[in-house]
């Protein structure tokens, strides 16, 4: 008697990412209680399943949920607000400014509910997050029905989120408590970067990192000038400081390191280390192009992350998928370096392995949450179509994603999220312009 299911997808290919990145023709995704039962062929899952719902996706392909491993969400209310200077300049003249006079719970809840909508009609399911208000944010994702990974941000100068380093980690810490019971939201510590946090902050984050098991989710080596005013100050590359500190180990997820040299990547290797690149935040703010062939060459886990609106200025994996394999090729002088398969494991299990979900999220396999997307391959732009895994690198976009189920529940259908009204979302964007026009 076949078994009864909530859901079947029928979709005209399954990328299922683990053990590859091969494009299946004519399978079937069986879920149930919001979890992944089996990836089969069609056939078969008709004769084993019974399901209250089948959803047929003739010409889609259906992957893994995207994750988006390094964002800023708050700052969606940025999007556009200080554009095309260098990262000192960005920050100094123009977004900490901002941020004094306007962050806020409420700020932080709107800018990032905001982003959980843009992600999740993009095919970003998860989101590895870093801003103030951490509270705030998690309530934003909750109600969009995303799952993040909620950054306890710690920098040593005082905001209106809090007043130093003990505030901060203090606040942090009740936060993740209150939120312990809910399964979509994950919390990490989030030292910003080494030029805004002391020593002795982080001595205290990497006992704590170790006491709780909690990821150390930073900033590093963004720009020449981070390192060149370091080893000014310092006599120490930023990178070496940390490792003195006992900061670079399982725990770190190093973000951006775009300027790093040959023993520094043989560091992160022996020191099981994982790292985020933010592609076209790091074109758009000049800080150059991380090294992302010999850091997949040494065995390092690459994840792709969208920075925040204000750097970027889309939260969009696809874009990030695109501009990672065509920037390791014109690097490297080698075409096949980040090939599609690397580019789409990179923004599916890259993000699950670097902010520890790699158990529930990142592939399709039997026992994992069942965050799906489907995107259609029907268009004029995506006809003909010889390889589906290419085509959702280098010729789709996130304008293609059809569904969005997250714990097997559709979240968002052809680019609409279901949970949050396009009207409430289209006020909270101009109530928050004309307020930081004023």
């Amino acid at each position: 008697m076949p078994q009864p299911i909530d859901l079947l997808l029928k979709p005209r290919w399954v990328v299922r990412v683990e053990p590859d990145c091969t494009a299946l023709p004519h399978h079937a995704v069986a879920i149930h209680d919001t979890r992944i039962v089996d990836c089969l062929p069609v056939a078969e899952a008709e004769r084993l399943f019974s399901p209250n719902e089948t959803v047929e996706l003739p010409d889609h392909a259906l992957i893994p949920g995207l994750i988006n491993a390094h964002a800023h969400a708050g700052m969606n209310l940025l999007r556009g607000f200080a554009d095309d200077l260098s990262l000192m300049r960005w920050l100094h003249e123009a977004i900490w400014p901002a941020e004094s006079k306007h962050a806020s719970a409420a700020f932080v809840r709107d800018g990032t509910l905001l982003a959980a909508a843009e992600m999740l009609a993009g095919g970003i399911t998860t989101c590895n997050d870093m801003y103030f208000f951490p509270d705030a944010a998690a309530e934003a994702f909750d109600r969009a029905g995303m799952r993040a990974m909620i950054g306890m941000v710690v920098i040593d100068f005082p905001t209106a989120y809090a007043t130093g380093p003990d505030d901060y980690l203090a606040k942090g810490l009740s936060i993740r408590d209150k939120w312990k019971d809910n399964p979509r939201m994950h919390f990490s510590l989030a030292p910003h970067a080494p030029y805004t946090v002391s020593d002795e902050t982080f001595r205290r984050i990497v006992d704590l990192a170790d006491e709780l098991d909690l990821t150390i989710h930073l900033h590093l080596h963004e720009t020449r000038e981070e390192v060149a005013q370091a080893v000014e100050q310092s006599g120490k590359r930023p990178f070496a400081r940390l490792d003195d500190l006992g900061i670079v180990g399982p725990n770190l997820l190093a973000v951006h390191t775009v300027h790093l040299d040959a023993n520094e990547i043989a560091t992160l290797r022996a020191k099981a280390c994982r790292v985020v690149h933010c592609p076209s935040s790091n074109m758009k703010l000049a800080s150059g192009i991380a090294p992302v062939r010999e850091l997949l060459a040494a065995g390092i886990p690459v994840a792709l992350g969208s920075d925040g609106a204000a750097s970027n200025n889309r939260l969009d994996l696809f874009q990030e998928m695109r501009h990672a394999a065509l920037l390791a090729k014109v690097v490297s002088g080698d075409a096949s370096a980040v090939p599609a398969q690397q580019a789409l494991w990179m923004a599916t299990m890259g993000g699950a392995h670097a902010i520890g979900l790699e158990q529930q999220v990142g592939s399709i396999l039997p026992g994992k949450q069942a965050d799906l997307i489907a995107i259609s391959l029907s268009s004029l732009e995506t006809r003909p179509c010889f390889d589906p895994v290419s085509h959702l690198v280098y010729a789709a976009g996130r304008e293609h994603v059809s569904h969005v189920w997250v714990d097997g529940k559709l979240s968002a259908e052809n680019g609409k999220v279901l949970q949050i009204p396009n009207k409430e979302l289209l006020a909270i964007a101009a109530l928050w312009q004309n307020k930081l026009k004023g």
